[in-house]
């Protein structure tokens, strides 16, 4: 019971806008939608993991379909959150040169806002390789389940976990929307 309240508390902050990124409609809605994905998901593997180590008895296999599922549902949300962001960004450096603020500040503002388009791509890419390899995962039939080589499935997590060594290595997303 405490699980499930505090799966309803994490929901309903974000909601309340406590990222302050979440000014726009849109990236509010995606990021309630990912949080919603990402807490579902957690029982899910649980379950998956106890039925494999005969903790419980029930069978796996739909348990990790299921968590396979949520987390490309929350990969792909990251991936559209990460698509506004850039829109966003994009119109408020087009606003700042229409506005032909050129001071010390625009130029600031300027490289921070470069600074997180830069992170936002990076997400998306990781995003993008690590949904990959979750479709991989999928059952057989689902686009393109189980068709990659090894090699291919251990390129595409290579490329996510050196993007996110990246990232906490130069301190991730600088600077808000």
């Amino acid at each position: 019971m405490d699980n499930a309240m505090q799966v309803l508390v994490n929901v309903l902050e974000t909601y309340r806008g406590r990222d302050r990124l979440e000014e726009d409609h849109a990236m509010r809605c995606l990021s309630i939608l990912t949080n919603v994905a990402d807490q579902l998901y957690y029982p899910c593997e649980h379950i998956a993991w106890a039925a494999d180590a005969q903790v419980i008895h029930t069978k796996s296999d739909k348990w990790w379909l299921y968590s396979t599922a949520l987390w490309g549902i929350s990969l792909l949300l990251g991936i559209l959150r990460s698509l506004r962001v850039l829109v966003l960004l994009n119109r408020k450096m087009n606003d700042h040169c229409k506005n032909k603020q050129c001071g010390e500040s625009f130029k600031r503002s300027q490289k921070e806002m470069r600074s997180q388009i830069q992170s936002e791509v990076l997400k998306i890419v990781s995003s993008l390789a690590d949904l990959t390899n979750a479709i991989h995962w999928m059952p057989a039939g689902f686009l393109w389940a189980g068709r990659f080589p090894p090699w291919l499935v251990g390129l595409m997590g290579t490329v996510s976990s050196l993007i996110g060594v990246y990232e906490m290595a130069v301190g991730g997303s600088s600077g808000n929307v």
